[in-house]
């Protein structure tokens, strides 16, 4: 029988092969993340008829080469442009991500470890960040110390992230500790310019140590007969929209004294004296007090058991317009204090830090997404849904941050399939052509062996 009927069969073969990959190539044009493969072919063993030989100086014979007969060609391998980055595509949506480089996400599915260059991922029922087909997306979690109360990131081990977990819903409340008071108070503005008529100021909120908010009524009236004495007292204090009758504010310290009100009652203020001629405090008045909140027992409230330093230091008697405004926090807004926060949005950055934003202000990172390193990268083998799995000769994933491999990541974006349609339909008409030579070859030798039993006639 023919040796060129097996060679042209193994030319058959590696050629249905090179179309299977250049098929599946087109099929994937629009896979995200999908990294083309290519069919290489080598020459199969050789069939010696005869040895090569050399020339002999004695005889004065030449040498001679070899006499090989080549029985066809094999795959010698399928390939992977695993480097080659795919475009980039506008998604709109947060969660999704591209790497700018050449780590891949980790992903956790059935208990092993997996890897993957597309970053369309969603969440599951359990607030997890997941891949279509149900993989954990691994990295670093936060955890929140009991002592501070601040998240910790935890880089020990990977673990599954998790973005809208309940530990991550809400942030923890603080209490205010600080509380100015700016403006100015024209003596000669009709408020005060008759005994007993005072001025409400912008009201203070504040918070207690369970998140509650409280909005505190401050005023400030004129002493009678004089431009440059008046009294601030805490009038009122409301939770919500109602007045609190079963808990009461005053100022407390050295600086306080007892002060009668409009309204003819007694409160808990302080007296301030400004000086005629600069329109500031005199240096015998006090710049700051403290807030107590009593509970209905007369003692600070379980819930406000840390006065709140109330500072009105830059309160002026100029001659410009009347105007007081109280806030919490002092003059750098610290020790403001916040309610319970609510998460209200989350975003990725460009390190793969998770950030949560909440409704009182915190941003907390909660997570950190990780990435996997490859000393042979086109050593991995598909497994299907995107993933890689490692093997020998891709060596073992060096898992990091994404920052300690010099790359980024974008979110909102995903990285398309590194396909390149115009080559695969060039090899396409290639391979067609010596798919159809070699079945020439096969008709070919068919017909020689038919004229040798066509000899016998």
């Amino acid at each position: 029988m023919m040796r060129s009927l097996y060679s042209g069969v193994a030319g058959l073969q590696i050629h249905q092969t090179r179309m299977d990959v250049i098929g599946n190539n087109i099929a994937n044009v629009n896979t995200v993340g999908y990294k083309a493969q290519r069919a290489a072919f080598s020459e199969l063993f050789y069939q010696t008829t005869q040895t090569a030989s050399g020339p002999n100086a004695e005889t004065g014979a030449g040498g001679q080469n070899a006499k090989q007969i080549g029985l066809g060609a094999s795959v010698a391998q399928i390939s992977i442009n695993i480097t080659g980055e795919g475009g980039s595509q506008s998604t709109g949506n947060g969660l999704d991500l591209k790497i700018n480089g050449d780590t891949f996400f980790v992903i956790e599915k059935g208990g092993a470890k997996y890897y993957t260059k597309a970053g369309n991922f969603t969440t599951d029922g359990y607030g997890n960040l997941v891949t279509g087909s149900g993989g954990h997306v691994m990295g670093y979690v936060a955890e929140r110390d009991p002592d501070t109360g601040d998240y910790v990131m935890q880089t020990d081990e990977l673990r599954p992230i998790q973005i809208y977990g309940s530990k991550y819903s809400t942030t923890p409340p603080s209490q205010t500790t600080e509380a100015n008071m700016t403006g100015n108070i024209n003596s000669e503005d009709e408020k005060f310019t008759s005994k007993g008529v005072g001025f409400a100021t912008s009201d203070l909120t504040v918070y207690d140590s369970l998140g509650n908010l409280y909005t505190i009524q401050m005023r400030i009236e004129q002493d009678a007969g004089s431009t440059t004495g008046y009294k601030m007292y805490p009038a009122k204090i409301f939770k919500g929209t109602e007045e609190v009758t079963d808990m009461s504010v005053s100022f407390g310290g050295d600086a306080a004294t007892t002060v009668t009100g409009v309204d003819g009652n007694t409160y808990n203020g302080v007296a301030l004296t400004f000086n005629g001629t600069t329109g500031k405090l005199e240096d015998t008045s006090p710049t700051s007090v403290s807030i107590i909140i009593n509970g209905a027992d007369g003692n600070p409230a379980p819930a406000f058991q840390i006065p709140i330093n109330f500072d009105f230091s830059k309160i002026t008697t100029y001659g410009g317009e009347t105007g007081l405004e109280s806030l919490s926090g002092d003059y750098e807004n610290l020790g403001a204090g916040k309610g319970v926060g609510t998460m209200i949005s989350v975003g990725i950055q460009t390190d793969g830090k998770i950030a949560a934003s909440y409704s009182n202000g915190d941003t907390v990172y909660i997570g950190q997404i990780a990435v996997a390193q490859f000393q042979n990268a086109a050593g991995l083998e598909k497994v299907g849904d995107n993933l890689f799995s490692s093997t020998r000769n891709s060596g073992e994933a060096n898992v990091m941050d994404i920052s300690a491999a010099g790359e980024d990541m974008s979110s909102g974006v995903v990285e398309m399939s590194n396909v390149d349609l115009a080559t695969e339909f060039t090899d396409m008409i290639v391979t067609q052509r010596g798919f159809q030579a070699n079945s020439r070859v096969i008709t070919t030798s068919d017909t020689m062996i038919e004229e040798l039993l066509n000899l016998k006639r």
